[in-house]
């Protein structure tokens, strides 16, 4: 028991002197924590707020949880974290406050976190931190100070009426009265309660710290009050003196006082001085200034000021679009004051202004044409518009007018139609034959013709005259020459009785006519009739006088013949080369072989380009064969073959030598000459014949049996079925020729070639029906049977086939297959318009699959023509311009299309004065390249595609003469109005932002990138 009683007892003793030695180390690390505590408030009273922070954080770690000194240690950590502008001090301010939230650092804490973010200016995070403050801890004088920093906290944040409310109290305070009063006579004064504002400013008015400011506010609560005279005198004051700051808006409201008191004059100089808000202006500082240039006649610097107001919709920018659109008128610029009072026009805001606006608009359009609407819907929306309007009936007048002047023939007659009064159906013939002529002038020549037959019922003899006329020259070109012939003879009887320019051409029509009905005697009376005129262009003149010459030719009259002809190659006329090979036909007629031979001669020598050459080198061989001077005939004949071996004269060429090597009794060479024949021609009525002929030679050396060989190893000649084979053939032929078309005539050629696929006249057949089909727009049907002609030998029918595949081709917009075929046609053609077909083309092929290189190549080859149609030689141009530019060879592409411009009609006119204006934008030369849009919109607008991009250099130009208005107006119009055009309105959205983007740096109204 004892013993048990002693272990207790030693038990007890040693955790008391356990107890005592724990008790001692705490103790000892207190102290050691305290006294690094206080080195840390020695450092955070210097301002060592690094060490300090470092040194406290220490501290707070090592402390005791729930001692003073770990409290103490995280407030100070907390606020050198505040003075250190630490990530994490509102962190650190927050969970210190978390971990004692009974402690007496609190508030003070939250208060000066608070005043440390307000002297360091960051407003709203002070006021978070004063907001979290008790008042009720704080002295007097410190709740004072605190509402004094929220109210300006609170203004600085903008919350005006927050802030007001904490400055209220303060106004009569002797420390902080005078900033309050400020600052509460200021809040007012943005709350536009000037009254309050204006009588508690005027209070501190002579405060040095405030006065500048405070003679501000009030002269500009005097300008709002409306109290301009008063803001006048007190302005021209304090404007010497102001700081510079204020300076500009004490000039602005000087400015804007004169402005409201009508004295322009005086305004101007302030309301320029103004510099804007942040350095930029808004519309109605613009409007301001304009209107005052505008008041003082000053209509340039009006404009200027004026055009500058885009991107709104109010009554400021309705009234300054309609004076900007009188300025314009008084600068004599009509076109761009019609887009002005356009814009003014569909605002509401001034219903006086808005009629008055487009009353303007509509007699602008009429007058200059508009870009952006037909003018005729503008004067007819203008009528619906404003039925009581005084000038209803002029406007309604100008209706009709406005479709002619914009070519719109089609939609006069459609308005015509309407309204039907006698005056109307006089004006509907005369309208008929502008429409018709407009058509012919598109070569829609069968559509042409109704609206001549009706012009034809004018009573207006002129009217009348011209229709007959046009009508005769579209049923010529639709090669109805017989109903031509009679209705240019009926003009020709009536002619005298009036002056139409058309007329002086009549004789050459009607001797064209009669030429074309094979009646050649008529035909050169009024070829001479023609050429007794004083003024005749040299290419109708030439022309002519061959007409004339072939008339006498065909009549047998070749002394008469050759006399006229020598007229044109005398003269190097146009077809002189024509005219010297007819001169060596006429003269072998007559039997002058040897003059006949010095005309072939001067064919093939004195004509570097001619495509005579070949024929006259296979008649001057014929010649020298007929004299019998077989050595000269033979060079002949083998000049032919070398120089032109794509010619149709050459198995002929080749089958006359045979038999004059025959009748010289070179039986060897004939032969040769014949089996040429019959393997390069085969099927040919020449190789035909060659093979006939070779049996003579074969007969003549006694070798028949090396005929029979020799005949069994040609493919085309079938002895035993040539019989039904020709008579099959004839019966296929003779439909062919008396009709083109039928259901008939296609069959009967499709049974010859089913049941003769290698016959003797298989190439024609397949001509024929390849024809056949073309005609009958069966054109895909065509296709195999112009491609057998084209891949057999050359034939008569190969230039013609070549011809039409390629046009089918070409009809849907196959280039790749076309231009093969155009090679060949260009190379192997014959007839001169073929040639030139080809070439055109080629041209034309290769510009669409991008060989701008070879399409130049073949533009310029037409163009080294001598005789060549206008619209052929434009399409050259055209292609070159056209090359040019995409190959970025814009000297040349400038040089073509001013070419073009010079004699182009149409479509191609238009894009011709495109580029004009495109190329005048590039060098700057803005006024002149607006004045080529301007004449291409009056005169082309029907040519959409080229009007509307033609509207995007005008935006250019507009923008490049500082006239953002207009610049942006054509923009932002070919933007909504031609949608269907992408590739110009991308180009127009484009620049749009561009404009808006450099305008947005000195005009706040005016937004950048702004979507339409």
């Amino acid at each position: 028991m004892k013993y048990r009683f002693l272990t207790k007892l030693i038990l007890s003793f040693c955790i008391f002197l356990c107890s005592i030695h724990c008790f001692s180390q705490q103790t000892i690390a207190d102290a050691t924590n305290l006294t690094t505590y206080n080195n840390a408030l020695k450092l955070y009273n210097s301002k060592a707020y690094a060490a300090a922070f470092k040194t406290f954080s220490k501290v707070a770690e090592d402390a005791s949880v729930g001692s003073n000194l770990k409290s103490d240690a995280s407030y100070y950590e907390a606020m050198s974290a505040i003075k250190l502008n630490r990530a994490d001090a509102d962190k650190k301010v927050l969970t210190f406050v978390e971990e004692n939230p009974n402690s007496n650092k609190k508030n003070i804490a939250f208060y000066n976190v608070a005043n440390y973010y307000f002297a360091n200016k960051k407003a709203a995070y002070a006021l978070k931190w004063f907001q979290k403050v008790n008042l009720d801890n704080l002295s007097k004088e410190n709740r004072k100070e605190l509402n004094f920093k929220m109210g300006y906290c609170f203004l600085a944040t903008n919350n005006l009426q927050l802030a007001k409310a904490r400055f209220l109290p303060l106004i009569n305070d002797a420390k902080y009265g005078n900033d309050s009063r400020y600052y509460f006579g200021f809040i007012s004064y943005k709350l536009e309660d000037y009254g309050i504002a204006e009588s508690t400013l005027k209070e501190i008015a002579d405060d040095e710290s405030y006065r500048a400011e405070i003679t501000y506010y009030l002269l500009d609560i005097s300008f709002k009050a409306g109290k301009f005279k008063r803001c006048i005198k007190v302005g021209l004051e304090l404007y010497p003196t102001i700081e510079r700051k204020l300076k500009s808006d004490v000039a602005k409201i000087i400015g804007e006082s004169y402005f409201n008191l009508n004295k322009y004059a005086e305004s101007i100089p302030y309301l320029k001085a103004y510099k804007g808000t942040k350095g930029k202006w808004n519309n109605t500082d613009f409007y301001q200034l304009g209107y005052a240039y505008y008041k003082q006649n000053d209509f340039e610097n009006a404009v200027n000021n004026f055009n500058k107001i885009i991107d709104q919709k109010n009554s400021v920018s309705q009234n300054a679009y309609y004076h900007l659109g009188e300025c314009y008128m008084k600068l004599e610029n009509k076109s761009a004051a019609l887009n002005a009072f356009k814009s003014a026009s569909l605002m509401n805001f001034d219903k006086n202004i808005k009629q008055d606006a487009a009353l303007n608009y509509a007699k602008l359009s009429y007058e200059e044409g508009n870009p952006f609407e037909p003018v005729a819907e503008v004067l007819q929306k203008y009528l619906k518009e404003y039925p009581k309007s005084k000038a209803y009936q002029e406007i309604n007048e100008l209706v009709v007018s406005s479709f002619l002047n914009q070519q719109d023939y089609k939609g006069a007659l459609a308005f015509l139609s309407e309204k039907k009064s006698e005056e109307n159906i006089t004006l509907t013939y005369e309208v008929s034959l502008y429409r018709g002529i407009q058509l012919f002038n598109e070569n829609k020549l069968s559509e042409s013709v109704p609206f001549f037959i009706e012009a034809k019922k004018s009573k207006i003899n002129q009217i009348n005259q011209r229709a007959k006329y046009w009508e005769a020259e579209s049923l010529y070109l639709l090669e109805n020459y017989k109903d031509a012939l009679s209705k240019f003879i009926a003009i020709n009887n009536a002619s005298k009785s009036v002056n139409i320019n058309e007329f002086s051409r009549l004789n050459y029509n009607i001797g064209y006519s009669y030429f074309k009905l094979k009646q050649y005697e008529n035909a050169g009376n009024y070829f001479k009739n023609f050429l007794k005129k004083d003024s005749i262009s040299d290419n109708l003149k030439y022309d002519a006088l061959i007409r004339l010459a072939d008339s006498y030719f065909a009549t047998t009259n070749y002394t008469k013949a050759i006399s006229t002809y020598k007229n044109v190659t005398d003269n190097f006329g146009l077809g002189a080369d024509y005219a010297q090979y007819q001169i060596g036909m006429s003269y072998g007629f007559i039997d002058k072989n040897e003059e006949k031979i010095t005309a072939l001669k001067n064919v093939i020598n004195n004509y570097q380009v001619s495509n005579l050459k070949d024929d006259a080198l296979y008649q001057l061989g014929n010649t020298y064969s007929k004299i019998k001077d077989h050595k000269n005939a033979h060079i002949a004949y083998d000049r032919l073959i070398e120089k032109h071996p794509k010619s149709t004269f050459v198995s002929r060429a080749l089958l006359r030598q045979g038999l004059l090597y025959f009748n010289d009794n070179s039986n060897m060479q004939s032969l040769m000459k014949y089996k040429d024949v019959a393997a390069k021609f085969p099927n040919s009525p020449d190789a035909l014949e060659a093979v006939a002929n070779a049996r003579n030679v074969y007969i003549e050396e006694g070798n028949l049996e090396d005929y029979v060989n020799w005949v069994a190893t040609l493919k085309f000649i079938n002895i035993t079925n040539s019989e039904l084979d020709n008579t099959t053939f004839a019966v296929a032929e003779k439909k062919y020729l008396e009709s083109k078309k039928g259901e008939d005539i296609i069959n009967s050629l499709q049974n010859y070639i089913r049941k003769f696929p290698k016959g003797t006249h298989k190439i024609k057949a397949n001509y024929y029906l390849a024809d056949v089909l073309f005609q009958v727009k069966e054109f895909k049907k065509s296709i195999p049977y112009f491609e057998f002609v084209i891949n057999e030998d050359t034939s008569d029918f190969t230039e013609d086939s070549l011809n039409k595949l390629s046009q089918i081709y070409l009809n849907q917009d196959d280039f790749n297959t076309a231009l093969p075929l155009l090679d060949r046609l260009e190379e192997e053609a014959y007839v001169t318009e073929n040639i030139i077909y080809a070439q055109s083309n080629l041209m034309k092929g290769y510009y669409e699959t991008e060989a701008y290189d070879f399409a130049t190549e073949y533009a310029k080859k037409i163009l080294q023509k001598d005789k060549l149609d206008a619209t052929i030689s434009n399409d050259a141009k055209k292609i070159i311009a056209r090359s040019s530019f995409k190959s970025n060879d814009f000297i040349t592409a400038e040089k073509y299309y001013k070419e073009i411009e010079a004699t182009a009609i149409g479509e191609i006119k238009a894009e011709a004065l495109f580029y004009n204006a495109y190329f005048k934008n590039q060098q700057k030369l803005f006024k002149e390249s607006n004045k080529v849009v301007q004449k291409l919109i009056a005169k082309y607008a029907n040519y959409k595609y080229w009007a509307v991009k033609s509207y995007v250099i005008m935006g250019k130009n507009y923008y490049g003469l500082n006239d953002v208005y207009q610049a942006t107006f054509v923009l932002e119009n070919v933007i909504k109005n031609f949608k269907q055009f992408d590739d110009i309105v991308k180009d127009a959205e484009l620049e749009l932002n561009t404009i808006r983007e450099n305008e947005a740096k000195t005009n706040n109204s005016v937004t950048p990138e702004k979507k339409n």
